[in-house]
């Protein structure tokens, strides 16, 4: 492939954060109504004034600064003290110890240690098993990479006793000769969380036919009504076929530090460090030192931060599924939803930047998630809780509007 054909391949505008570059001079023939006014929402990421982050995370900012050079050039994967710590952390989280010597590295953000991630895992021609919806950016850095992509279905909408995931079709893909299986959990866009069989499932598939898994566990530590969670590398797999990725940047409001962890594989972990040695050096030396207060909020901290995240999901789900014709499963964790809309009278894609045009509201299309979710769009509902309920509200007008 050429280098051309790559980058037309990634393609930007649908992405999050990116809608303001969408032309929209050639809706005014579709357009149905007068605009709706209201505060404007954009639900394409979160909010990161709505809450605000972890407490001491400016000051430790601060006193990385104050470290001067000591603490601006760190080794590539990241500070050893700063590991050192974090891998006692997560070794309790997700129940199964780190190596913070040779199984540990800190990327700009969770999106920089999946990049390197990837890149250490796939290469020409290499075939890969990749959820449908998941994370946009699995496929995208795939096919960057010119591996070949084997879908396996995630059927969320089947029972929320589970994520979904087609595990014949796993086993199939596996099968047929993949080596790299990229999955996240809780699942982004749907929030739905695997569950403990699911996880079994997965792990004893990847051992009997040699998968590496790259498991995203972003969202990890927003779960809802004590939603049980089994962390892959706790579970019965080789240590040395997983690499888990995390990072406080969503649940803890941290996500202008892009501050990301990923642990597992020593082999990935070297291969990771190489390629970021060339890609960005290292973390941000100065913002490495925010880490320090990931794991350690306030006792309470956590659980207001997740009741007032569920507050503004339950509202939300009220209002959407009151539509004719609206589906959504309820998110078992993080802070996604992701409705499934009727049949409209225009396409999905026009929709989406009608909304933006009409009402004031950014949304991302089901199809950065899976080819198969043109009806849905995704919403990031980490947002100001009045803000949001009234952008929703306007959403679903336009829903009545354009109604095929």
């Amino acid at each position: 492939m050429s280098v051309a054909a790559k980058f037309a391949r990634l393609g930007t505008d649908s992405a999050p954060g990116q809608e303001g570059r969408q032309k929209t001079g050639d809706l005014h023939n579709l357009m149905r109504g007068d605009r709706l006014s209201g505060t404007p929402v954009d639900f394409s990421h979160g909010d990161v004034d709505a809450f605000t982050p972890t407490p001491g995370a400016f000051e430790a900012f601060a006193e990385g600064v104050n470290e001067g050079g000591r603490q601006a050039y760190t080794e590539y994967r990241g500070a050893a003290a700063i590991r050192d710590d974090l891998a006692g952390k997560l070794a309790a989280f997700t129940g199964a110890p780190v190596d913070a010597t040779d199984g540990m590295i800190l990327t700009p953000g969770t999106q920089g240690a999946l990049f390197l991630a990837v890149a250490s895992a796939v290469s020409h021609g290499d075939k890969v098993a990749i959820v449908q919806p998941d994370y946009f950016a699995n496929r995208k850095l795939v096919e960057f990479f010119e591996g070949e992509i084997m879908p396996v279905q995630l059927h969320y909408m089947a029972s929320e006793a589970e994520a979904g995931l087609d595990l014949g079709q796993l086993e199939d893909a596996f099968r047929q000769g993949a080596k790299v299986f990229v999955f996240s959990n809780p699942n982004n866009p749907t929030g739905a969380v695997y569950s403990a069989a699911e996880i079994g499932q997965i792990a004893a598939l990847a051992g009997q036919y040699g998968v590496t898994v790259i498991a995203d566990q972003l969202y990890s530590r927003l779960r809802y009504a004590d939603a049980a969670y089994t962390h892959l590398r706790a579970g019965a797999i080789d240590p040395a076929q997983v690499i888990t990725i995390m990072g406080p940047s969503k649940t803890e409001s941290l996500s202008g530090y892009r501050l990301g962890v990923a642990f597992g594989a020593p082999r990935l972990i070297e291969r990771m460090e190489k390629l970021q040695a060339i890609v960005s050096l290292r973390a941000a030396g100065y913002n490495q030192a925010v880490f320090q207060t990931w794991f350690s909020e306030p006792d309470g901290w956590m659980a207001e931060r997740i009741r007032l995240h569920q507050a503004i999901r339950d509202d939300l789900l009220a209002t959407l599924r009151a539509v004719e014709g609206v589906t959504a499963r309820t998110p078992q964790a993080g802070s996604y939803l992701f409705p499934r809309l009727p049949e409209l009278a225009v396409t999905p894609a026009d929709f989406v930047r009608l909304l933006r045009l009409q009402a004031d509201v950014v949304v991302t299309p089901g199809t950065e998630f899976s080819p198969h979710a043109a009806p849905s769009v995704r919403l990031n509902f980490s947002q100001d809780h009045a803000a949001a309920m009234r952008a929703v509200e306007r959403m679903m007008a336009l829903v009545g509007r354009y109604r095929a």
